[in-house]
């Protein structure tokens, strides 16, 4: 291959438009290298906006590649995360990443991954689910603005295509409302999507008008225009008052004619690499000198360690859902790192209480389950520890926010209330019966469905040391208090509430159902039969030891939950067994018809989810083995 190498030139002030455009044609030209040594990417993703790259990294960016976790450095957040290519080449640019290291893209092993995650110490957050970009960057603003009083920007790289995702939308009016003019999304708008034209094309008013509506600051450009480039993020950088959006106008596969502005050309290597380096003025190796942040303290948060959480009397009725907002307020107190977001219904789920105590770390995010989490892992991205709160029901519009969160490694907490057919008269739009199994599935997730008030007290103070994604389920009417406060409750642990050497079959309740399950043992033993009761708290991780212990005692399970049977408490349950560990015969009670309104005892007893179904079953499984 011919030499179309430059010579390096030391890191500068890139400040002639001429130099800058250089630089756009070398992260054009880089990110085509990449995408044709790995045999795939999105190089013409990349190269419509390269020019906007360019001037963010040599002009307005302010960060210490060298300290990723200095805390006045501005965010970029790339939201259109397929055009990873573009964001590596810029990193080589500014000296973090060396040419090989660009060249291992999509190589296993390697951190220049299909689309970016922080395994790069500079990237925030996983993107390539599209929309979830300036969710998350409006939390990260928020905590400059409202909580750090720092002095960074957030800026957001965002596609035409994921402009038609609703999340998006939520996000552009939070951050409306909240006046987050250290906030600055860039929208690339290069007219094609996948498949074809994007549903606006290059009408960029038809963004601009709707953006404005939310109160947003809008600047229209030429995203090819160095000039206008540049004046729009230094508009944007001065503006007050308000977030900015820059609409650049620009055109897929920029600098290469086979490719640019041509549909078919999405998500693939350029057809000839070589010709369309030379096309673009050969390889380059110029250095982008980003500038420095300016100095800043992270301010230390505090709290009281010794401050309380709350107490209840023995076999006082409490709601879990109080418990979890009374608890919240106290670990508000202990911690001052705590931020808690609300999906606009604190008053049910308790949440509030927080509120009431610790207003200024307390986020409204209104009726949008995906800002509501898209905001609560961009408070973790500045170290916060979030609770993030809503009906459980309505966390199934944010599942994909939460599965992203675990490919960011965010730790991140969510709490539902209002579970299960247990909430009664309201019917089934309002009752989670997926929940369970949605977050068991999400990656390194720890699910707890605490019982009583105690146990729920504890359950909401461990989460906050604890990484990862956790879900805590709480329960709407009262319960009994069972324990007392001086009872621990390890994640991964569980409660033996009933034994006897003579226990032929064990009950497995979680949350609801153990109060059913011990109604249910109390009346065996007036027919002469011992039953255990296990109370399954940690569903994930799930106490593995006691769950073989009492198969070895018992050898029959009836496992009881306030949910649909796949994918819940006995799925958590049967994992423990097989690999050479015998399992025991099991009946399994869950919520299979779909449930109407009722009263909480009734829909327990429909539902063959009450003392009396548990009691049933476990006379049967009996009778069964005795025949």
């Amino acid at each position: 291959m011919t030499d179309l190498t430059t010579h390096a030139t030391e890191p500068a002030e890139l400040a002639d438009p001429a130099e800058l455009r250089e630089l756009a044609q070398q992260l054009r030209v880089d990110a085509v290298r990449a995408a044709d040594a790995a045999g795939s990417g999105h190089p013409t993703s990349s190269m419509s906006a390269a020019d906007l790259a360019a001037v963010l990294f040599a002009r307005h960016l302010r960060y210490d590649f060298d300290r990723p976790g200095h805390p006045g450095n501005d965010h970029l957040i790339l939201s259109k995360g397929h055009a990873s290519p573009l964001l590596y080449a810029a990193y080589k640019a500014a000296g973090a990443i060396t040419d090989e290291e660009l060249l291992t893209f999509r190589k296993l092993g390697s951190r220049m991954e299909g689309h970016p995650t922080p395994r790069l110490p500079w990237v925030d957050v996983a993107t390539g689910s599209l929309g979830q970009g300036l969710p998350i960057g409006v939390g990260v603003a928020l905590s400059a603005k409202r909580l750090e009083h720092l002095p960074y920007r957030t800026w957001v790289l965002c596609g035409d295509s994921e402009l038609a995702e609703g999340s998006v939308w939520e996000a552009f009016e939070h951050a409306g409302m909240e006046g987050l003019d250290n906030l600055t999304a860039i929208l690339d708008v290069n007219r094609l999507g996948q498949r074809g034209p994007t549903r606006h094309g290059w009408d960029l008013g038809a963004y601009t008008r709707r953006i404005r509506a939310f109160g947003w600051n809008t600047v229209e450009i030429d995203g090819h225009d160095i000039t206008a480039v540049d004046e729009a993020m230094t508009t944007a950088r001065t503006n007050r008052g308000a977030p900015t959006a820059i609409i650049a106008r620009t055109r897929k596969g920029r600098g290469v004619a086979a490719v640019e502005d041509r549909e078919g050309m999405h998500g693939k290597p350029l057809p000839d690499a070589e010709a369309a380096i030379r096309e673009l003025g050969g390889v380059r190796d110029l250095r982008v000198h980003v500038r420095r942040p300016p100095d800043a303290e992270r301010r230390e948060r505090g709290g009281d360690p010794a401050a309380a959480l709350p107490e209840y009397r023995i076999g006082e009725e409490v709601a879990t859902r109080t418990a979890f907002g009374e608890a919240l307020a106290a670990l508000g107190t202990r911690r001052g790192d705590v931020v808690v977001l609300d999906g606009e219904v604190g008053d049910s789920t308790k949440a509030e209480l927080f509120s009431k105590e610790h207003p200024e770390r307390y986020v409204e995010c209104y009726i949008a389950e995906q800002q509501l989490i898209g905001a609560a892992v961009g408070f973790g991205v500045r170290g916060w520890t979030p609770y993030a709160a809503t009906f459980a029901a309505f966390l199934t519009r944010a599942h994909d926010f939460l599965r992203m969160a675990a490919v960011s490694r965010s730790d991140l907490n969510v709490v539902g209330t209002h579970a299960g057919v247990a909430i009664g008269e309201d019917g089934p739009s309002q009752m989670a019966l997926e929940d369970l199994a949605m977050m068991r599935a999400v990656h390194g997730s720890t699910v707890l469905y605490p019982c009583d008030a105690h146990q729920t007290a504890k359950l909401v103070a461990a989460l906050a040391d604890r990484t990862g994604v956790g879900y805590l389920r709480a329960t709407r009417g009262a319960t009994p208090v069972i324990y007392g406060p001086e009872e621990d409750f390890p994640i991964g642990g569980s409660k033996l509430l009933r034994e006897h050497p003579e226990d032929q079959v064990t009950l497995i309740g979680a949350g609801v159902t153990v109060h059913q399950a011990l109604a249910a043992a109390d009346r065996l033993v007036a027919d002469g039969i011992r039953a255990r009761v296990l109370d399954l708290y940690s569903v994930k991780p799930v106490d593995t030891q006691a769950l073989r212990a009492a198969a070895r005692d018992t050898g029959r399970f009836v496992t009881v939950e306030d949910h649909h049977p796949e994918g819940g408490l006995a799925d958590a349950v049967l994992e423990s067994f097989g690999n050479g560990h015998p399992m025991p015969l099991l009946t399994r009670l869950a919520v299979h018809t779909m449930p109407g309104s009722a009263t909480p005892e009734e829909q327990l007893h429909a539902a063959g989810i009450d003392a009396d179904a548990i009691a049933a079953a476990a006379r049967t499984l009996i009778g069964h083995t005795h025949e």
